[in-house]
């Protein structure tokens, strides 16, 4: 797997770009793009899978469609952060499926949840069930968003 981004040249990138914002793409069109042949496209696509830096291909869902359009924020502070309480609650945390991220923080708490659910009354249950009774959960603070101005799953890559 490459430290940084010096071992992909403009092609990878190039590929990277186009199969972020459209995993789709066929090969040939994929080639058209970045003007190469189909060979070296797939060739390049395959080398840049097995280092790690496309780890997988999935459709992105509406979550409003879906009939999931409650997101809150929720700040956790746990009561013990030594490593085998950080395991601990990642390990539980992993297994909410209304928790669409976690990150640990460097801060005034210690993570930061994203929370999809269908409305408030659900979030309200998640909250009370399932993100309170985390293993080593003090407090949390909840945010709710009231509008997504911008949310993405591409990936820039810096030049």
């Amino acid at each position: 797997m490459p430290n940084d981004l010096s071992d992909l040249d403009n092609y990878d990138r190039k590929i990277l770009a186009a199969l972020s914002e459209e995993g789709r793409i066929s090969v040939t069109e994929l080639a058209r793009r970045v003007g190469l042949t189909k060979t070296p496209v797939q060739a390049r696509v395959k080398r840049l899978e097995d280092m790690g830096v496309i780890t997988g291909y999935r459709a992105v869902l509406s979550p409003i469609r879906m009939g999931l359009s409650h997101v809150a924020f929720v700040e956790v502070r746990l009561v013990d952060t030594r490593e085998v309480s950080l395991a601990a609650f990642n390990r539980a945390v992993r297994a909410l499926p209304e928790v669409e991220e976690c990150h640990m923080i460097a801060g005034g708490f210690d993570y930061l949840l994203k929370v999809r659910t269908r409305d408030i009354m659900d979030y309200r249950r998640v909250m009370g069930e399932r993100i309170s009774s985390l293993p080593h959960v003090s407090s949390t603070t909840t945010y709710v968003a009231m509008e997504t101005v911008q949310e993405s799953t591409a990936i820039s890559l810096p030049a």
